[in-house]
């Protein structure tokens, strides 16, 4: 995913939930509906988890120092679990606590034409904000479902925009729902359930959020269509004859660890193997251009160290363990 189309989406998100954030405000300050007051801080909050992921990324570009020899591309999976807790707590938990209260202490909706009339121009730009993230999602997102690719992506950007704009429409439509009911049944208690719903709906988002980019954090391998190719580059046939294991790692969305140990035949000499290293290396980085760290020690291939791996708990000489307790 390139970083590129995720900073697309979050401009266009950031200047969608600005405009949103001030009519929301304003709605609520001419109408007293909590829902307007709830959906306001969630524009509020989706904007500074806009500018958040902004920084995360520019601070991924920094250069790699001697004390961080990988980099710092981490820093925009960092940014992007730090939304999560910011959607969770700014956003969710004040629009349960809020909906809480308008449902103890209801009151009836003043001036009903100004949240109609802002939820609706909500409405429509969080969808020219939600339509441009799906636009530059499918540049991505190949033959996978949309779950596929949240779970999958790399990049944690696009995936957090499109999350934020799905529950930005969804609690939109929450919101006109519990203002319509309460103008038209008369009681407030309509437009507290409506803000309740709201902030469960963000809680419930923030934490799908949580796991993901949790998952990037303790670092996740390449996908499998880029296993397979590192695979297929590796193996030349004549020098390198297999891959005896190998791991990948994410040091960030667009730059891949590569480590494995290979087979060479046992007569080749030291210059041969460095020659045949080299070539396995510039056959990975034109397979897969972000595999940027690649390290391949050579070995003579032996079924039983291979079948170890790099378990620690195996020796190639000692037997496997027992399930008995004994």
């Amino acid at each position: 995913m390139s970083a590129s189309g995720g900073t697309k989406a979050i401009v266009a998100a950031l200047a969608a939930n600005l405009a949103i954030a001030v009519a929301k405000f304003v709605a609520f300050l001419f109408s007293g509906s909590s829902s307007m007051l709830a959906e306001s801080v969630h524009s509020l909050a989706d904007s500074g988890n806009q500018g958040l992921l902004l920084l995360g990324g520019k601070k991924a570009k920094r250069e790699a120092t001697p004390e961080h020899p990988f980099g710092y591309g981490r820093e925009r999976y960092i940014y992007a679990f730090l939304v999560s807790i910011v959607l969770f707590s700014v956003g969710g938990m004040f629009a349960i606590y809020e909906g809480y209260e308008k449902i103890k202490h209801p009151h009836e909706i003043e001036a009903w034409y100004w949240p109609v009339g802002v939820l609706i121009f909500a409405i429509i730009a969080e969808s020219f904000s939600f339509r441009t993230a799906i636009q530059e999602s499918n540049h991505t997102r190949g033959d996978h479902s949309w779950t596929e690719f949240v779970r999958r992506a790399k990049a944690p950007e696009l995936p957090v925009v499109l999350l934020e704009d799905l529950g930005a429409l969804v609690g939109l439509i929450l919101a006109l729902a519990g203002v319509g009911l309460a103008i038209g049944t008369g009681d407030g208690v309509w437009d507290g359930i409506g803000t309740l719903c709201i902030g469960i709906l963000l809680v419930v988002i923030a934490i799908v959020l949580a796991v993901e980019t949790k998952s990037l954090l303790l670092g996740e391998s390449a996908g499998i269509e880029d296993v397979e190719k590192i695979k297929a580059a590796v193996v030349d046939g004549e020098t390198v004859t297999r891959i005896i294991h190998m791991r990948t790692l994410h040091l960030g969305p667009e730059e891949l660890l590569v480590a494995a140990k290979i087979a060479v035949e046992h007569d080749e000499t030291a210059t041969e193997i460095a020659h045949a290293i080299n070539a396995a290396e510039t056959r990975i980085r034109e397979a897969v251009p972000i595999a940027r760290v690649i390290y391949l020690e050579p070995d003579i291939y032996n079924e039983a160290a291979a079948a170890a791996g790099t378990n620690p708990a195996k020796t190639p000489d000692a037997p496997a363990p027992t399930k008995s307790g004994h």
